[in-house]
């Protein structure tokens, strides 16, 4: 890489869009010259303003806590990274919440609409988050979420309708999770509304407690991913890949900690624990889909 940077290449070496860039030049905030009507910025001048950026970290900034939704893979490569992160599931929109609100210092997300493209639907919620002016959505993977049911599929489900026709007891997650997202949308997509299933309640926390429902026999069946089913020992009736992403304000994407996990989502360990988990395609992991 040369050490003058042009604005698109200083934009990627950031990991920040060219407009967030610009608006940083315009206040004098990052080390750049124009020189023949071109802004030039020296990567060793950028390598020390990062690092400022990180000495100065005031005390009271966010938590090392990752929020949102559950994952096996995640609470694995946390532990095994050497990140030092703690883990907060609760939820897809409770994680996104969080980190507005900055009590956590990231929220891993997966999100599901009514409508339009579920490739971008977690993009979408960040662009329309409040105060998230400065985040950075990191791909993790691509998981299969689906029906947990006991083992021989008793109840022959094959989709949400069956399930409501079968009045299967379905176990549920929370509001705002987002496999109930998930759910909310096949409902729609089948012109069924949530009064056509048989809930048992409380909800569920996480996947794995939808798991083990299932296994007890307090639900007939419920939305995981394949991963929680093969650890639980059910069988697993697949309904669609979706993205799981992590999302993080700018400003913390070069901290220590983050640096680490991302680091460890791109050897050959972490690929190999998502084949052992199945229902991952990790191929992705580590990209950047999107900059605010």
């Amino acid at each position: 890489m040369p050490e003058l940077l042009t604005t698109d290449e200083a934009a990627t070496y950031l990991r920040l869009s060219e407009r967030k860039l610009y608006e940083l030049v315009a206040n004098g905030a990052v080390p750049c010259s124009k020189i023949t009507g071109r802004w030039l910025f020296p990567k060793t001048e950028l390598d020390r303003w990062v690092i400022a950026g990180l000495a100065t970290r005031p005390a009271n900034s966010a938590p090392p806590i990752v929020g949102g939704s559950h994952d096996p893979l995640l609470e694995w490569a946390l532990r095994e990274s050497g990140s030092e992160l703690a883990s907060l599931p609760e939820g897809s929109e409770a994680g996104l919440q969080r980190l507005t609100r900055g009590e956590v210092m990231a929220a891993a997300i997966h999100m599901h609409r009514a409508s339009g493209d579920p490739q971008t639907a977690n993009i979408d919620a960040v662009a329309h988050a409040p105060s998230l002016h400065d985040a950075v959505v990191i791909a993790f993977a691509r998981r299969e979420q689906g029906l947990l049911v006991a083992p021989g599929n008793p109840l022959a489900l094959a989709d949400i309708s069956s399930v409501a026709k079968r009045r299967a007891r379905i176990a549920l997650r929370p509001t705002g999770a987002g496999a109930q997202l998930l759910l909310l949308a096949l409902l729609n997509q089948a012109g069924l509304s949530p009064d056509a299933l048989n809930p048992i309640k409380p909800p569920c926390p996480t996947g794995p407690d939808i798991g083990h429902a299932v296994r007890s026999g307090r639900a007939d069946c419920g939305i995981a991913t394949r991963a929680v089913a093969n650890t639980a020992g059910l069988d697993f009736v697949p309904l669609s890949w979706e993205r799981f992403d992590l999302v993080l304000r700018q400003r913390d994407y070069f901290l220590p900690r983050q640096q680490n996990l991302f680091g460890f989502m791109r050897t050959g360990a972490f690929s190999e624990r998502a084949a052992e988990l199945g229902g991952y395609d990790v191929t992705v992991a580590g990209q950047i889909r999107h900059v605010s």
